[in-house]
């Protein structure tokens, strides 16, 4: 029997290396948040799961003139184009 034959059967040892990116948040309500010490920043976590993050005025501005509590704007927009 071959030595790859032998090492299939065993199998291979692999290790999942987290997601540096990925970030697990628990215990925090969907909503937008704005801190205004120093630099201001927003923080809007969405009802999709999705976290978008502004720093400073014109950003967070903007931001929260995006922004629409309680109403996804992530799965809307890809749902209409899937739909086109």
């Amino acid at each position: 029997m071959g030595a790859s034959k032998v090492a299939a059967r065993k199998g291979v040892l692999s290790a999942v290396v987290p997601d540096p990116q990925t970030v697990t948040v628990s215990g925090i309500q969907p909503g937008f948040h704005i801190r205004c010490e120093g630099v201001p920043v927003a923080d809007w976590l969405c009802v999709c799961g999705q976290h978008e993050r502004a720093r400073g005025r014109a950003a967070v501005i903007a931001l929260s003139a995006r922004v629409i509590v309680g109403i996804c704007s992530h799965t809307t927009a890809s749902e209409g184009r899937a739909a086109s």
